[in-house]
């Protein structure tokens, strides 16, 4: 992202009785729910007022590829889709905070639990182009979650969206996952042919 304003990698998540994602499923993983709602908002930038019907908000912000090597990252950006494909009118919204232990290792540790021996990023690769992603950071903004990940999917390839999570689950990173909620969308309004967003964000946990 170099030198992009923070405010332009600032996402708002907000959870209440409207907005442009229905929320059709909500999974408590580990540790606390979130409270129910009925659909997710999705605001970029700054976002001081909120709905008088959220019952919550999670903040992230956008970062540069983390952990992955230069070959790695080559091929994400090559085979990322963007958001807001016409035909990807399913998401998953997956938020995600790791144990103190896992912050206290160094980034190579890290590294190694994740790749070496997880596999996270060739299995995240394994199911592109069909699922697109974006990754936000709420460590540093003192959120409850340390990342919200976010993901869209044609309704078809729902079933394989499944399969790289539970995947990603059994996986020896997840030991030091110490909580995670998992929220399933559809999209509320169609998005017009030729419509996509870009800024798809690589970037891994």
């Amino acid at each position: 992202m170099g030198n992009t304003p923070a405010n332009n990698r600032l996402f708002n998540f907000i959870g209440g009785a409207r907005g442009r994602w229905h929320a059709v499923k909500a999974l408590s993983v580990i540790g606390d729910p979130l409270p129910d709602v009925a659909a997710i908002d999705i605001v970029p930038g700054r976002c001081d007022t909120l709905p008088p019907d959220a019952k919550w908000r999670l903040r992230g912000v956008t970062s540069y590829e983390r952990y992955v090597t230069r070959d790695e990252r080559t091929k994400l950006v090559a085979n990322s889709p963007t958001l807001d494909r016409p035909g990807a009118t399913s998401a998953a919204f997956i938020a995600i905070s790791k144990s103190a232990e896992w912050w206290g290792m160094t980034a190579d540790e890290r590294r190694e639990i994740l790749e070496s021996r997880s596999r996270h990023i060739a299995t995240g690769m394994s199911y592109l182009p069909e699922v697109a992603r974006r990754l936000h950071h709420g460590r540093d903004l003192g959120e409850p979650f340390d990342f919200l990940t976010w993901f869209e999917f044609a309704p078809e390839d729902a079933e394989a969206f499944d399969a790289l999570v539970d995947a990603l689950r059994q996986s020896e990173e997840w030991r030091y996952v110490s909580r995670e909620v998992d929220l399933r969308l559809v999209r509320n309004d169609p998005v017009p042919i030729g419509a996509g967003t870009g800024g798809t964000d690589h970037a891994v946990t």
